[in-house]
């Protein structure tokens, strides 16, 4: 058996007009993320710590932000098809542990939503998707609340 190891990080600016998802959760907020997708952060980063942890580079590699198949699409689509990317090289989730700091919406009463989502889509146990929420203290962009980020590790297995 090989073990992989993969980092994420993901960030998009709030903006109003447009929705907020997270961890392919619809989450009514005054603001929402801009971005050529849906901007989940959360599902961003966790795609790019899967294609790390299999050396297939990042999110924007395979799905380009100037592509017209990736325009407000859904990121729960780009997740399936970064699980589908690994598994060509033999390789299957084992856990993700994800970190989102916004100072608002509050989302930890989200999360049990966002990790049900996420297993669906990766096709794993919800036991297998770790998700934290925290601010930064009301320091720097996300404090100003102009912006979300979020962090992902994962493990992978052949």
């Amino acid at each position: 058996m090989s073990i992989r190891v993969g980092m994420g990080y993901d960030v998009h600016r709030l903006v109003e007009g447009r929705e907020l998802w997270m961890g392919g959760v619809k989450i009514e907020h005054e603001l929402g993320l801009l971005g050529h997708s849906d901007a989940d952060v959360l599902i961003h980063a966790v795609c790019d710590a899967l294609l790390g942890a299999a050396n297939m580079r990042d999110i924007g590699y395979h799905f380009p932000d100037t592509s017209a198949d990736t325009l407000d699409v859904d990121s729960k689509l780009l997740l399936r098809k970064t699980i589908g990317l690994i598994a060509t090289k033999g390789y299957r989730l084992v856990n993700v542990d994800a970190t989102i700091c916004a100072e608002r919406p509050k989302l930890n009463p989200h999360i049990p939503a966002m990790r049900a989502c996420l297993a669906k889509v990766m096709d794993t146990d919800e036991e297998n998707i770790s998700i934290k929420a925290t601010t930064s203290e009301r320091l720097g962009f996300t404090g100003r609340e102009e912006g979300i980020s979020a962090y992902a590790v994962c493990l992978i297995e052949r």
